[in-house]
């Protein structure tokens, strides 16, 4: 009895996140009601509060469980990692999350989504890869660089993720892994001396 009881929570809580998920593409999380999204995934008012207290407490929910998926992918890569042969699956597991998420993805990644969401994913990855150390360039110019990537794979996240069709998880990974290769290896190659 219990299994069928979950069964049903998991279905209203994925009825909610797709409709928040909807609502953010439209507006901002600060002009989204609840009686709006109940209304959005047709559930009642009472049912939603059985679950969260808030649209805000909702949505600090789903983001740390998508922090907790994150996470949980990047244990597998040892701390400032740069070896292809352990980046690659980290990016298609990360990938899999995006792609699993894209509604939501799209939504937190968009003009309306939770920008401070986004910062905590760039820490956390800048945390596990980025050896400020292991360069030999000012600080500044490594953070510099770091951003870079970092924002150029956020556009690509969203560009990959607003596509009908697109691309496995693991492709995306390998041309993630290959442009931030290429670009940190020409530069290094050119610009430091």
């Amino acid at each position: 009895m219990a299994e069928k009881v979950d069964r049903r929570v998991r279905k209203t809580k994925a009825q909610l996140r797709q409709g928040l998920a909807r609502l953010m593409q439209k507006k901002s999380i600060k002009e989204i009601t609840v009686k709006e999204l109940v209304d959005e995934v047709d559930i009642n008012r009472s049912t939603f509060y059985l679950h969260y207290t808030d649209i805000y407490q909702m949505l600090e929910k789903i983001e740390e469980e998508a922090m907790l998926e994150i996470r949980e992918a990047l244990e597998g890569c040892p701390v400032h990692c740069t070896e292809r042969k352990k980046i690659i699956p980290f990016l298609a597991r990360f990938f899999s999350i995006m792609d699993s998420n894209r509604d939501l993805a799209l939504a937190l990644l968009g003009p309306n989504g939770d920008m401070d969401f986004v910062a905590r994913i760039e820490t956390l990855i800048a945390s596990k890869f980025l050896d400020q150390n292991s360069f030999s360039l000012p600080d500044n110019e490594v953070s510099y660089a770091y951003s870079f990537c970092l924002s150029g794979c956020v556009g690509m996240i969203k560009t990959w993720l607003s596509r009908a069709e697109h691309e496995s998880p693991d492709s995306m990974a390998r041309l993630t892994f290959h442009l931030i290769d290429n670009i940190t290896q020409k530069y290094l190659k050119d610009y430091v001396r």
